[in-house]
C-alpha cells in the first residue's frame, strides 16, 4: 500500500505541474498541483510467467451510452436541416454568409466525437475578477495560480471530475502541464464536470484574448466573474454578454468579492447587475423559467461557493449541457441567416401571372391576328368555291395571269391555285414566291419576359430574386426565334397538291408568314374546320362546296340552255313557246348568286370556328415555347427555394 505523502511545494522553476523527485526509498513523486503523490513502476513480467492480472479497480469499464435526452431528439433533426440547407444553398448564397452554419456543423460533428455526459464549464472574467480563487474553491485545491500579480492565469488550466475527459481537453488544446485533478476520492456531485479557469479577457498580454475568445466558442457552459468595482464594464457587456445573450441556458453569472461590501451594498450591486443583464438581453432563470443563473458569493472567505456548487452539481447532472449549448449555436445562426431565406411576403408564380405571360406570348407571335387571317381565308375559298360559274372563270383568267407572270403593274400575284399570296406579281414565279417570313415582336417578348420575372421574383430574399431573375433572363435568349420556329410550325396547311417554295413548314394564313394563301380543311362539314393530319398534309375540300359548286355548274347549263333554245326560237330552228327559254335563263341567273350567297352564310359558321383553332394552336405552340424556355426554370428555382425555406424551418426549430 502506498504511505500518504504530505503535500510539498510546486517547483522552483515555473511550471505548473510535472517535474518531480526522488524520495527516500528510490520511488519518484509526481507533483499534481501542489499534491504529491508516489507512482511506483510496475515490474516487467518475467520471462515464461504470465504477467500479472490488472487491478480490477483501474481496469477501464465498458461505458453504456447513455439514451438521448429530449433536447438531444429535437436538436438532431435541427442539425440535418441545417446540413441539408447549407448544402442546397451553395450555389445562392456566397461563402461568408454561409461560413458561421458551416462552422457550427462543425463544432457540433467534433463535440459529438466526444462524451456528452460529460460538461465542459469555464470560468470567465476580468483581471482582479477572482476567477481563479473561485477555481480553486471550487476543486477544493490550490491547482490555479492566484494572486495579485497581472495577468495571473497566462494559460487555460483544467479540471476534470472524470478520468475520459482526455479526448476533450485535446479538442480545447489544454496543454498536458495545465492539466489538473481534484482530491480523491471525487466528489460525486461533480462527477462528469470538466472546468476551465481561463485567462483574462481583458488582459494586457498578447493572446489572452484570442484564447479566451476561442475556448468560449468550445465549451458547453460560461461562469462569469465580475467584482463590485468593473461588474458594470462596457467591454464585458458590449463584447461578451449581449451577443451571448442566446447562450443564457448555459450562462452563470456571479458577482465575487461580496466580502467588500455590505449586505445591503451587495443587495444593490446584485439588483443592480441583473438590470444590467436584462438591457443586454440575457434572460435571467428566475422563478423556475429557464435562463442564466445569478448570485453572488466570495470565494476568498467561501460565502456562497456551496450554492453555486450546488447549481453548478444539478446542472452537470442533467447530463444535456452539450446539447443545449449546440442548441444555442444553431438558434443564432438561424436568426442571422433568417433574412436570407424568410421574407413577410409568401413569394411565388401565381397562375394569373402564368396567364399574362402567355397572353404576351401570344400576342408577339400574332395569334389573333393569325386566327381572324385564317378565317378569311376560309370565307374566300369557300366564296370562290361555291360562286358562280362566271365568277370562278373570272379567278382562273386571273390565276392563269399570274402564272405566265402578267401580274405585274399593281395586280396581286396568285398562287398554284389562284389564290392572292400578298405579293407583286414576280415574272413567272409559278405559285407565287413567298413572302418574307415574319417574325415575332421582339419588345413584346422582352416586355413579357420581364414582367414574368419581376412577378416571380415579388417577395424573394435577395439571393433567390436574383436567381429568378437570371434563370428567367437566360430563357429569354432565342425565346424570338424559337417563337418564329413553333409559329410558323403551326400554321394551317396550304390548299391540296400546294407546298410553300423551298420546301419550308407552310404558312397559309396572313400575319403568319408575311403572305395570304387559301386553307381548305378537311372535315368542315363535321367538325367545323378541323384539319387532318398535321401541319404541310394535303388538305381535302369540304364535300359540301363540291355539292355547291355542282348546283352552280347546273344553274349555268340551265342558263346556257336557255340562252341556246331562245336563240334557236328566234332563228325559227326551235319551237316552243318562248317563255321557256326564259324561264331557263332567269332562273339560271337568278340561282346562281342565290347559291353562292347561301354558300357564304353556311361558311360563316366553319370558319369562325376555323380561325379559332388555328389561332389557340398558335397560341398553345407559343405558351409551350414560352413554358419550356422560361417558365419551368423559373418555376424550378421557386421550387429549389421553398425546399430551402422547408429546411430552415427546420433548422429554425419552427416546425
Amino acid at each position: 500500500m502506498t504511505p500518504d505523502v504530505p503535500p510539498c511545494a510546486p517547483p522552483k522553476n515555473g511550471a505548473e505541474g510535472g517535474g518531480g523527485r526522488k524520495g527516500a526509498d528510490g520511488d519518484r513523486y509526481w507533483y499534481d498541483g501542489v499534491i504529491a503523490r508516489r507512482v511506483r513502476p510496475e515490474p516487467a513480467p518475467r520471462p515464461g510467467r504470465a504477467a500479472p492480472l490488472a487491478d480490477p479497480s483501474s481496469s477501464p469499464v465498458p461505458r453504456v451510452a447513455a439514451p438521448p435526452s429530449p433536447v438531444g431528439l429535437a436538436l438532431r433533426p435541427r442539425l440535418d436541416a441545417l446540413r441539408e440547407l447549407v448544402g442546397l444553398s451553395r450555389a445562392r448564397l456566397d461563402r461568408h454568409t454561409l461560413a458561421e452554419a458551416s462552422r457550427v456543423l462543425d463544432e457540433a460533428a467534433a463535440r459529438h466525437r466526444h462524451s456528452l455526459d460529460l460538461t465542459v464549464v469555464a470560468i470567465a472574467g476580468a483581471t482582479g475578477s477572482g476567477k481563479s480563487t473561485l477555481f480553486n474553491a471550487l476543486a477544493r485545491a490550490q491547482l490555479s495560480e492566484a494572486g495579485v500579480r497581472r495577468p495571473t492565469t497566462a494559460l487555460p488550466v483544467s479540471c476534470a471530475w472524470s478520468d475520459r475527459a482526455e479526448g476533450l481537453l485535446d479538442r480545447m488544446g489544454i496543454p498536458a502541464r495545465a492539466r489538473r485533478t481534484p482530491v480523491r476520492p471525487y466528489d460525486p456531485a461533480l462527477g462528469g464536470l470538466v472546468l476551465l479557469d481561463l485567462p483574462d479577457h481583458d488582459s494586457a498580454a498578447a493572446g489572452h484574448r484570442e484564447q479566451v475568445d476561442r475556448l468560449l466558442a468550445l465549451v458547453d457552459a460560461v461562469i462569469w466573474v465580475v467584482d463590485p468595482e468593473k461588474y458594470a464594464d462596457a467591454v464585458l457587456h458590449e463584447r461578451y454578454l449581449r451577443p451571448l445573450a442566446g447562450y443564457a441556458e448555459v450562462t452563470f453569472v456571479v458577482l465575487n468579492q461580496v466580502d467588500r461590501l455590505s449586505a445591503d451594498g451587495a443587495d444593490q450591486v446584485l439588483d443592480d447587475l441583473r438590470r444590467l443583464l436584462d438591457e443586454d438581453g440575457l434572460a435571467l432563470g428566475e422563478y423556475g423559467e429557464p435562463g442564466a443563473s445569478v448570485m453572488a458569493l466570495s470565494a476568498l472567505t467561501g460565502a456562497g461557493v456551496g450554492e453555486l456548487r450546488e447549481a453548478l452539481g444539478a446542472f452537470v447532472a442533467r447530463r444535456n449541457a452539450a446539447e443545449l449549448r449546440l442548441t444555442a449555436d444553431v438558434d443564432g445562426v438561424s436568426a442571422r441567416l433568417r433574412p436570407a431565406y424568410v421574407t413577410d411576403v409568401r413569394p411565388g408564380l401565381t397562375e394569373r401571372a402564368r396567364q399574362e405571360f402567355e397572353d404576351r406570348l401570344a400576342e408577339a407571335v400574332g395569334a389573333q391576328a393569325a386566327g381572324l387571317a385564317a378565317e378569311r381565308a376560309w370565307r374566300r375559298d369557300a366564296e370562290r368555291a361555291c360562286g358562280t360559274t362566271w365568277t370562278r372563270l373570272r379567278y382562273g383568267y386571273e390565276r392563269c395571269k399570274g402564272l405566265l407572270g402578267l401580274g405585274s403593274g399593281g395586280r396581286a400575284a396568285l398562287d398554284g391555285d389562284g389564290h392572292d399570296t400578298g405579293g407583286r406579281g414576280t415574272g413567272g414565279l409559278a405559285g407565287g414566291a413567298s413572302a418574307p417570313r415574319r417574325t415575332a415582336s421582339r419588345p413584346l417578348v422582352e416586355q413579357a419576359v420581364r414582367t414574368l420575372a419581376y412577378e416571380a421574383s415579388a417577395g424573394l430574399p435577395g439571393p433567390w430574386a436574383l436567381a429568378v431573375r437570371e434563370a428567367a433572363g437566360r430563357g429569354a435568349e432565342g425565346l424570338a426565334e424559337a417563337l418564329d420556329a413553333v409559329a410558323a410550325a403551326s400554321a394551317p396547311a396550304l390548299v391540296p397538291g400546294t407546298r410553300r417554295a423551298g420546301g419550308r413548314p407552310p404558312g397559309g394564313v396572313a400575319g403568319a408568314d408575311g403572305g395570304r394563301t387559301g386553307v381548305w380543311p378537311t372535315d368542315a362539314e363535321a367538325g367545323g374546320g378541323r384539319t387532318r393530319g398535321g401541319v404541310g398534309a394535303r388538305m381535302v375540300r369540304p364535300r359540301w362546296w363540291a355539292a355547291v359548286a355542282a348546283g352552280q355548274g347546273a344553274l349555268s347549263a340551265f342558263q346556257l340552255m336557255g340562252l341556246a333554245w331562245l336563240v334557236g326560237a328566234f332563228m325559227g330552228e326551235f319551237g316552243g313557246p318562248w317563255w321557256v327559254p326564259v324561264v331557263l335563263m332567269s332562273g339560271g341567273g337568278v340561282g346562281g348568286p342565290v347559291l353562292a350567297w347561301c354558300g357564304r352564310l353556311a361558311a360563316r359558321g366553319p370558319a369562325r370556328g376555323y380561325g379559332l383553332e388555328t389561332e389557340h394552336r398558335l397560341r398553345s405552340a407559343a405558351a409551350g415555347c414560352g413554358r419550356a424556355r422560361v417558365l419551368e426554370p423559373v418555376a424550378a428555382e421557386l421550387l429549389r427555394y421553398r425546399e430551402v425555406r422547408a429546411q430552415f424551418v427546420i433548422a429554425a426549430g419552427e416546425g
